[in-house]
């Protein structure tokens, strides 16, 4: 994991730079498109204060130095301000919405496949079926926009951000929390529709496969009950796909907030790596981009220790590796 991480660090910091010119190169554009001048001496000082003047492998050296050192992932140019500071205002609301999110997705997800797989061509497993078609076919953002539309028709309220503006700056209450809670509805739903729609198809083929096994007849013919057969055995084979899918799944969560938390104007991480990409923002990009790796590689880990603990090929196979 280790030598994982930094690799992606190097790699990340890399892809950061590839674009033609930096930060000071997009302000300068900006100064001389408004008509203002620019001082030369200034620029190139400020090149100099922040090393975009030295060569990539010591611009790289210093950022992952500061990062592993002292716990300083750089200088965002563009809300000026260091990168520490925003990833602490913005952390907290992107991995409570991410980390909620994911429960939402298994939750929903692994019942529905193993009723769509039970209740095989019933009225139900057509029903959800559709809805998972219809979930991943329809993009975020859209479905964003149909959820406030009917929150605002229902309710009166487009549901926008995570509070009320009159629970905005309000101390923590019950009322506040409860508020929080009907507000992360519509972020949870469309940040979530699309892997959970996906992780039913997933858990439902798998869950056919392992009933149409040996293990099962033999089972039955033994007297075993067919639902201690299904939740004992079957479940616990067929969700292996699923534990392994926890690195990208997480991932994909924190990803699928950018257009969401733009549209939905919530205070995630999402709106500011996209300011930070455009704005050639190379410190605050470059972090966000390698704490989202760090959670893939941990999603990762994850996954290998709950597929040994549910499937004991998997522990053989680690224990002979």
């Amino acid at each position: 994991m280790i030598l994982t991480v930094f690799l992606i660090s190097f790699a990340v910091f890399y892809i950061i730079t590839l674009p033609p010119g930096d930060f000071l190169t997009t302000y300068i554009g900006r100064l001389t498109a408004a008509g203002e001048s620019v001082d030369p001496v200034m620029i190139e000082n400020l090149r100099a204060q922040y090393g975009l003047d030295k060569p990539f492998v010591v611009q790289y050296w210093m950022w992952i130095s500061n990062i592993l050192l002292h716990g300083n992932f750089g200088y965002s140019f563009s809300l000026s301000m260091p990168v520490t500071t925003i990833i602490k205002a913005y952390i907290g609301p992107t991995m409570a919405l991410s980390l909620v999110t994911m429960l939402f997705t298994y939750l929903i997800s692994i019942p529905v496949g193993i009723y769509s797989a039970v209740h095989q061509y019933s009225v139900g497993d057509y029903a959800f079926t559709t809805i998972g078609f219809l979930g991943q076919a329809i993009p975020n953002f859209l479905l964003a926009i149909l959820l406030m539309f009917l929150s605002f028709k229902l309710t009166g309220d487009t549901m926008l951000g995570l509070f009320s503006p009159g629970m905005q700056n309000a101390p923590w209450s019950w009322a506040k929390v409860l508020d929080l809670l009907k507000h992360c509805i519509i972020p949870v739903i469309v940040i979530g529709m699309n892997g959970t729609c996906g992780l039913i198809r997933t858990m439902r083929s798998q869950m056919l496969d392992e009933l149409s096994k040996n293990y099962v007849m033999t089972g039955k013919a033994k007297g075993m009950k067919a639902k201690a057969i299904r939740y004992k055995y079957c479940v616990r084979a067929a969700i292996n796909p699923i534990a392994s899918s926890i690195g990208w799944s997480l991932v994909g969560i924190f990803t699928g907030t950018t257009i969401t938390a733009i549209v939905l104007n919530l205070p995630s991480m999402g709106t500011i790596m996209y300011t930070a990409l455009l704005d050639q923002d190379m410190y605050l990009a470059g972090s966000w981009l390698f704490l989202m790796a760090i959670v893939t590689v941990i999603g990762t880990f994850i996954s290998d220790i709950l597929l040994a603990w549910l499937d004991p090929r998997a522990r053989k196979e680690y224990l002979k590796g």
